[in-house]
């Protein structure tokens, strides 16, 4: 299941948005740094998981809930299914999340800036550039660097070199499609779809599952 959230709350709003239950472990595992904006976006992608879980899942309010792994990576804790798996992202205004019973998924939202152009070089691989450079535009690279980000969430390790283990295909770059994405993990190549899209304007959305 993938859902967006556009954030117009604040964060009290959001707060009483949640499963009463876990509104205090929630508040010890907010960022402490977090300004009012980056509250709002951590706490919009866990209420959008909650309404996410409340289709997804037959089980009391607050009875599944979320923590980071010690790879970083988000998970579902309580009563989720064992092979549940979550993803979850923010930019901007908006929220995603994924929810999958089968392993595995990634998901990214990016506001299209141009840092992404800027910062080319240190993400993509020189085929990776040479196509980019057909489409030079902000929008373009955002995209590129949020299938990339899909990928790292999907693959589920720290470390990864997004220039060499997380590789994108040849795609013609439209308003919404599917681009070729390939992992390469302990010599391992695993091969997947990254689908993307464009939710709102100025926004691009991309997201997989194994």
């Amino acid at each position: 299941m993938l859902g967006l959230w556009h954030r117009t709350e604040t964060p009290a709003a959001l707060w009483a948005l949640l499963p009463s239950a876990l509104v205090p472990g929630y508040q010890t595992r907010q960022p402490a740094t977090a300004d009012a904006n980056r509250c709002g976006q951590w706490l919009a992608a866990r209420v959008l998981l909650h309404q996410l879980l409340a289709e997804a899942f037959p089980a009391p309010p607050g009875a599944i809930w979320l923590r980071n792994a010690a790879s970083g990576r988000p998970e579902l804790c309580g009563a989720a299914p064992p092979a549940a798996a979550v993803s979850l992202s923010h930019s901007g205004e908006w929220a995603a999340a994924l929810v999958s019973t089968a392993g595995p998924v990634g998901v990214d939202i990016e506001l299209v800036r141009d840092k992404a152009q800027r910062l080319a070089s240190k993400f993509l691989n020189a085929p990776e550039t040479a196509a980019a450079a057909r489409t030079p535009t902000p929008a373009h690279y955002t995209l590129l660097w949020s299938a990339k980000e899909t990928l790292y969430k999907l693959a589920n390790r720290r470390g990864l070199l997004f220039k060499t283990q997380l590789l994108l295909g040849t795609f013609v770059a439209a308003g919404a499609g599917t681009i070729p994405g390939t992992l390469l993990v302990e010599g391992q190549a695993t091969r997947h779809l990254i689908c993307y899209c464009q939710p709102a304007a100025g926004y691009v959305l991309t997201y997989a599952s194994n």
